[in-house]
């Protein structure tokens, strides 16, 4: 029965197929008004909705439930998928003129620039993962539904804020810098290491609700608060690697094609000049 445990409740299913048609209508009929010339963005369209189809996996699928009642381990996955993989999919399926006329926006656009400054958005990713794995604000997100959901808001949202500044195609608010973007993804990498130390080497189990959970997997209650932190710690390690090395890559791609741009102008700039 485990696997038959679907969440489908109005707020979440509404505000999903909400999401979806506001996309699909100015990615659609009124992609005109925004930008004549934009054709439609097949590849973006396939990143956002399968953003959102992860969201719901995520928090509405039976691994929301196998996470909030019998397995840490399954719970570390959940968040990693909230706070990484969703909102890059997210901001992948969102082309410039598409987010160019909210972010002119003189309330909205301000806001948002104030949370994509790094020190706001890595500060927020970082506290917010450290602070729902303190085992009393922890428990309570277990067994308060609107605690539960306030987690899972404060999870995404600073990660929506930390990948916009790698993986955004805004010229309004623009990614950073790749020298920026490699000493924040280094930081974040930093700053997650005590969390998933303090997961992976507590001698005791640090929430109650996996200790007297019934076991469906041969791990203890111990063993799977390890695996929690290890997955934790891997993810940490593995992502820091790929994005330092994703950003590195592009900046060496953007400095090429500039120095190709100098050679191939160089001839010009030496031709000599007919003397009249």
């Amino acid at each position: 029965m485990l696997w038959w445990h679907w969440h489908t409740e109005p707020e979440l299913i509404g505000g999903l197929l909400l999401t979806v048609w506001v996309y699909a209508v100015f990615t659609g009929p009124l992609r005109s008004k925004l930008d004549p010339q934009a054709p439609f963005p097949l590849r973006e369209a396939i990143c956002f909705y399968s953003g959102i189809a992860l969201f719901y996996l995520t928090v509405g699928s039976p691994l929301d439930h196998i996470g909030e009642v019998y397995l840490f381990a399954v719970r570390m996955i959940q968040h990693v998928l909230l706070m990484y993989f969703v909102p890059i999919l997210l901001i992948f399926g969102l082309p410039d003129w598409l987010t160019r006329p909210a972010l002119r926006n003189r309330i909205f656009g301000s806001v948002f620039r104030v949370m994509v400054k790094p020190p706001v958005a890595a500060g927020a990713f970082l506290f917010f993962m450290t602070a729902w794995h303190v085992p009393t604000f922890y428990e309570a997100a277990l067994r308060t539904r609107w605690i539960h959901n306030v987690e899972h808001v404060t999870m995404f949202l600073p990660g929506f804020f930390v990948w916009w500044l790698l993986f955004s195609q805004s010229t309004v608010v623009p990614p950073l810098r790749y020298a920026g973007q490699i000493l924040l993804v280094f930081a974040l990498s930093l700053g997650k290491i005590p969390i998933a130390a303090f997961l992976t080497f507590a001698r005791e189990v640090l929430y109650p609700t996996y200790e007297f959970a019934p076991r469906i997997t041969s791990m203890s209650a111990h063993d799977d608060q390890v695996l929690g932190g290890v997955i934790m710690a891997i993810i940490a390690k593995f992502a820091g690697v790929f994005l330092i090395g994703y950003s590195f890559y592009r900046w060496y791609r953007l400095t090429d094609q500039e120095s190709h741009a100098e050679t191939a102008a160089e001839p010009a700039l030496k031709a000599p000049q007919n003397v009249h």
